[in-house]
């Protein structure tokens, strides 16, 4: 076990031990502390929002809404290192989904659903609550390295209730399974507003231009699966999410696929930043986002657009 992996597994086990005020009020901290200090990942969160909320706001705002979007970073992962702890009712008990009726319906017809998600509020409590709901999961999850934290994040997700595939290295196309999950009536949840191979669909997202990973348009093309868009955000006491949709498909006849694969993902970009833009403290993006931001969230040339492929 190297240090990396030996650091998530004692955060794991020392915020489960520890009462949930005390862990709170230490990653708020924390989080403080990392809004005081600066650096490459606050610095982007800060150039991301202000995408979000336009040149308008003051700074000092500005600068309040980066510390509350660290403080709700904070909080995703406090909850996140605590959610196998919990007892299926409180895994209910603490995660409301507007629309879930949509879902259930879905489910008990037996056609499945795909959900563009965002990362924002608690995507992890919401893949646990569909489990414990009683319905089907299945997601993808991106190798992480080292090998070993992967593994754990994997072993996580899966004691939730979780199916979950590797992006690559699985003993079949994560997509092919997607498909045959989708079609036996299972919930497909997929992080969708941030591609990250460079070669997903360009899209406009908040007034600039971007790549969004064409997996949840195409699936949804593919089997005739309800498409949805989820927003996640939190409220005191518990994390929510809200989904709209189902999205209208193009017809089969009315385009070759990959100009409806582009339709529907900008349909997909759409929804997400009405989403954001309700709660922008919530969006955990601090990462490069726009393609004429360079790493630090500073503007850069634009750089020529990728050829789209069919990968999630």
């Amino acid at each position: 076990m190297n240090l990396t992996e030996a650091g998530y597994v004692a955060g794991w086990r020392l915020v489960r031990a520890l009462p949930r005020p005390v862990v709170a009020a230490a990653f708020r901290v924390g989080a403080d502390r990392a809004h005081r200090r600066g650096g490459r990942g606050t610095a982007r969160l800060r150039a991301n929002l202000r995408r979000v909320v336009g040149p308008e706001l003051p700074e000092a705002e500005l600068d309040r809404l980066v510390r509350a979007g660290l403080r709700s970073y904070a909080r995703y992962w406090m909850e996140a290192f605590r959610l196998p702890s919990l007892s299926r009712q409180q895994i209910l008990a603490g995660f409301h989904l507007g629309g879930q009726e949509k879902l259930a319906a879905d489910v008990a017809a037996g056609r499945g659903a795909v959900v563009a998600l965002p990362h924002a509020g608690n995507w992890d409590a919401a893949g646990a609550w569909v489990a414990a709901t009683g319905w089907p999961i299945t997601t993808v999850a991106e190798r992480l390295k080292p090998e070993g934290v992967y593994e754990r994040f994997l072993a996580f997700r899966q004691g939730l209730g979780m199916e979950i595939l590797p992006t690559t290295g699985g003993d079949r196309p994560a997509f092919d399974v997607l498909v045959d999950r989708l079609r036996a009536g299972a919930v497909v949840p997929l992080l969708a507003d941030r591609d990250l191979s460079a070669r997903g669909i360009e899209v406009d997202f908040f007034g600039g231009r971007t790549r969004m990973p064409p997996g949840p348009a195409l699936l949804a093309l593919r089997t005739g699966a309800p498409l949805y868009v989820a927003s996640l955000w939190y409220e005191s006491d518990r994390a929510h999410a809200a989904l709209e949709g189902p999205l209208e498909l193009p017809h089969p006849d009315s385009a070759p696929l990959d100009a409806r694969v582009r339709a529907v993902t900008q349909r997909i970009a759409d929804g997400l930043a009405a989403g954001i833009a309700r709660h922008p403290e919530d969006w955990h993006m601090l990462q490069r986002m726009w393609l004429d931001q360079r790493a630090d969230g500073s503007t850069a040339p634009v750089a020529p657009p990728a050829a789209t492929t069919g990968t999630i």
